[in-house]
């Protein structure tokens, strides 16, 4: 297939060069669809108006096709958009990877050997592509669709034929993982959640854009975001991450595709973060709020190479 660049038309062949590409499909990118409806509710009177019509706005005047969720426990506050519409998952699934490999090593009552700790660390950490297709290959789809089961995140399809960018998600599975992620379960241990989390929380400084615009710094931030180009549905850009701390715990799931470019979807996703942060987070004016990099690294493409 060709994948259409951008500016940084370098840095991203020098990546692609040594994946394996994604097969073409030529179907023509979709127009921009129509003006999303959110639906919230919060037992915290307002709130839910409020991130309502607050994430409606945001979305104004963009072009692409996004799906949002946002679980604030401590208010009980939800909020969805497109829930149940599938995407690409680009590097989004190494969460999904990870989790896996903790809960498979659960089952086995074993610690991760140094290889797989080096191997999940510059998974998330840099979104090393094939550090993920190694761990992909050893788990192998028995393991990750045993996981997907006892998860309950029953739409999420495994990419097939080690293609693990093209695992279909969708926002439900990404929430109920993240909710796995931030909270004591039969799923995954607490040491385990502690560690995905610890990663999460050291994504390098390229990559931390997405759903951590805006959040205020009284709040920890963890963060895994995805990105694919292909000739259908343009750029996908996605951004999951979990955010704790000042009495607050929510997590929030931005999935985009139908972008023109990278950094256009990169927009999209922190013009909602910044408004759920701000909702549900106020600060007094002047406060010191997240702000990620104005240039996402494009370096470590979410193109599936066989390991």
């Amino acid at each position: 297939m060709t994948f259409r660049t951008s500016g940084r038309a370098g840095v991203l062949a020098a990546a692609v060069s040594a994946a394996v590409l994604i097969p073409a499909v030529t179907t023509a990118v979709p127009a921009a669809a129509a003006t999303p409806t959110v639906s919230c509710t919060s037992s915290k009177a307002g709130l839910a108006t409020k991130l309502q019509k607050d994430i409606t706005a945001a979305l104004a005047n963009r072009k692409g096709t996004v799906a949002v969720g946002l679980y604030d426990r401590g208010t009980g506050t939800t909020c969805g958009l497109r829930a149940t519409t599938a995407y690409d998952s680009a590097s989004v699934v190494k969460v999904t990877v990870l989790a896996t490999l903790l809960w498979d090593a659960k089952k086995h009552n074993r610690y991760l050997t140094d290889t797989e700790n080096n191997l999940a660390t510059a998974m998330i950490t840099k979104s090393d592509n094939d550090a993920t297709s190694k761990l992909w290959k050893q788990l192998g789809l028995t393991k990750i669709k045993g996981f997907l089961s006892a998860a309950k995140m029953t739409k999420t399809t495994p990419g097939a034929n080690g293609y693990w960018g093209l695992t279909q998600i969708n926002v439900t599975d990404e929430q109920k993982l993240l909710k796995l992620v931030t909270a004591k379960n039969t799923v995954l241990s607490d040491n385990s959640r502690a560690y995905i989390l610890k990663l999460m929380g050291k994504v390098i400084s390229s990559q931390r854009w997405g759903t951590p615009a805006g959040a205020p710094s009284s709040v920890s931030v963890h963060v895994k975001n995805g990105w694919l180009q292909r000739s259908t549905h343009g750029w996908r850009v996605h951004s999951v991450g979990t955010f704790n701390g000042g009495g607050h715990d929510y997590m929030i799931t931005v999935l985009t595709q139908d972008n023109s470019t990278m950094s256009y979807g990169v927009t999209t996703i922190q013009n909602v973060a910044k408004a759920i942060h701000k909702d549900l987070v106020p600060t007094t004016s002047g406060a010191a709020r997240y702000t990620p990099t104005s240039a996402p690294q494009e370096a470590f493409v979410a193109v599936p190479s066989q390991g």
